[in-house]
């Protein structure tokens, strides 16, 4: 406006002429739709590099193979007889399920591999055999939540094995905690028991029966599963409980948050067990937030159940409240339990100290204090887990 007013010529196509105001701000808002669509087009290039990385992601997750699962044993509902032992098949919910195999399937084709198997792996091995609970047939053997390991190998990558040859035992009802620092195998022990991965060598037996022979859907149905991270969706607290069992009643669902210590604080929510959750829970307390992850195990009642470091991202006084929920919901089942605050395994059956992928120390708690090994090195502060 300046250069106007002075008087300054503007040299055109039609010849040289005063430098008039208009004629300025034509040109500045001329030289703004100029620039404005390259600025624009800068804009949509960049969040179309975006979306492209975006989609490569989606194929290669849509090209991943499916996974391969080969087994053949199915969970079945049934009623026991008054002896504790006869079995029948039922098509309703009776709280007693049992593992099903296959027409022409008795069971002798695992009593025979475990058979073959040597020293400790054996004598694990025939010792599941012994306890299980099978129908005359073979067919029907009830689901009590006896899990073992029987020299078993595995690596994530196959040339560098995590777990060197383990074998051990966990009877049902126990409840067995896995200590050791990061990265020495506590986690890949449970995802083995579910298998979320297959192992390299041994076997995993449940109830006897290898899980590589029981169908995915079934064997998972039987585990129960509890998270540091809880992931909670939009929707309403009973559906959120709901999630752990999809065709539980409204019913079940208070009745397993009144068992985990979550109903006093559900019925203060401003619509109790109608009120909505958004943003993945963002109006909870982290507690809060775990003990409905913990009903959801409840109303799903397996009767194994893995606890991975649930309590560890909680201050100690709320995990008092969620571990007294815990511990009502871990009554009468086979629980695995990773930990990070060693007090939170002292109450364990059975402790199983691992470090590199090896099992160095088991035992009870009084009985690895008196070791004076490398859980009490943990236990006493000596050395850190991290």
């Amino acid at each position: 406006a300046a250069v106007s007013l002075a008087g300054v010529n503007d040299i055109g196509l039609t010849g040289v002429k005063p430098l008039t105001l208009g004629t300025l701000v034509s040109l500045l808002t001329l030289s703004r739709s100029f620039i404005n669509p390259i600025g624009q087009v800068s804009q949509q290039l960049t969040m179309v590099m975006m979306a492209l990385a975006g989609a490569s992601r989606i194929f290669k997750l849509m090209d991943e193979p499916i996974e391969e699962d080969k087994g053949t044993v199915t969970l079945v509902n049934v009623e026991l007889g008054e002896d504790g032992r006869t079995m029948t098949e039922v098509d309703h919910e009776t709280g007693h399920w049992a593992w099903k195999r296959e027409i022409g399937d008795d069971g002798m084709r695992s009593l025979k591999a475990a058979e073959k198997l040597k020293g400790s792996a054996r004598e694990v091995a025939m010792k599941a055999k012994e306890q299980a609970i099978t129908s005359p047939d073979g067919r029907l053997t009830l689901l009590r939540g006896d899990v073992r390991f029987t020299n078993v190998t595995f690596g994530y990558n196959p040339d560098k094995p995590v777990l060197h040859d383990i074998t051990w035992f966990a009877k049902p009802g126990q409840k067995i905690a896995l200590v050791g620092a990061t990265g020495a195998g506590k986690t890949t022990v449970t995802n083995l028991i579910n298998r979320f991965y297959d192992i390299q060598e041994g076997q995993i037996l449940y109830d006897g029966i290898s899980v590589s022979g029981i169908k995915k859907p079934d064997l998972r149905r039987s585990l129960g599963i509890v998270l540091q991270d809880v992931n909670l969706f939009t929707g309403t607290v009973m559906d959120n409980i709901r999630y752990g069992r999809l065709n539980a009643t409204d019913e079940e669902c208070i009745e397993a948050a009144r068992l985990v210590n979550a109903d006093s604080f559900i019925r203060m929510l401003p619509k109790g067990y109608d009120t909505v959750l958004e943003g993945d829970g963002s109006g909870l307390s982290q507690g809060q937030r775990q003990l409905i992850s913990i009903a959801r195990a409840a109303v799903a009642d397996p009767p194994a159940l893995i606890l991975d470091e649930a309590t560890s991202s909680i201050d100690t006084r709320t995990e008092e409240v969620v571990q007294a929920g815990m511990d009502n919901l871990m009554k009468g089942r086979t629980v695995f339990v990773i930990a990070h605050r060693l007090s939170t395994v002292r109450n364990s059956d059975v402790i199983m100290v691992l470090d590199h992928g090896n099992i160095i120390e088991r035992g009870s708690h009084d009985e690895l204090i008196a070791q004076k090994g490398e859980y009490y090195q943990l236990y006493t502060g000596a050395v850190e887990l991290e």
